[in-house]
């Protein structure tokens, strides 16, 4: 059970965080949307990376964002699905552009609240540039993920 109540269906993939990319998903346990962001230039970067694909230094930090973005591109995965995915089906995948910082896109799903199923918004609702805040999921026995809202539902 999630802490809202929710029951996190089975057999959904998890995020396997790397070395690079734990600190991410520590800040989402926490309810914070956090970028790395280099040290010397002060480019925010995503996927996180040891190395500034800018200035090429190896100096960085976390730095938090407001969570405000707007949908830059979505799908409607269609079956053939995982058997987890596939139940849920019609659900969406959409790619965010953050308000604060437009060089970063980020991929999760659009649902009517955190802890909602993949299929709790009508794809027929998507619109490419709508504006979308953050939200966590943070199933019990998993890793917190980023999720979106509407930010006029």
């Amino acid at each position: 059970m999630t802490p809202s109540g929710a029951r996190q269906p089975e057999g959904l993939l998890a995020p396997v965080p790397d070395e690079d990319g734990a600190p991410f998903f520590a800040y989402a346990a926490r309810g914070e949307l956090r970028v790395q962001t280099c040290s010397s230039c002060g480019e925010p970067r995503f996927p996180p990376r040891p190395c500034c694909p800018h200035c090429q230094s190896f100096e960085s930090e976390w730095t938090r964002t407001g969570g405000r973005g707007r949908i830059w591109s979505y799908v409607v995965p269609h079956p053939p699905l995982l058997p987890a995915y596939a139940a849920q089906a019609p659900y969406n995948v959409i790619l965010v552009e953050l308000v604060d910082a437009p060089r970063i896109r980020l991929v999760g799903n659009l649902v009517a609240a955190a802890d909602a199923a993949l299929d709790s918004v009508d794809p027929a609702r998507i619109r490419i540039n709508a504006a979308v805040r953050a939200v966590f999921h943070r199933p019990a026995d998993g890793i917190a993920v980023v999720r979106w809202v509407l930010e006029r539902p």
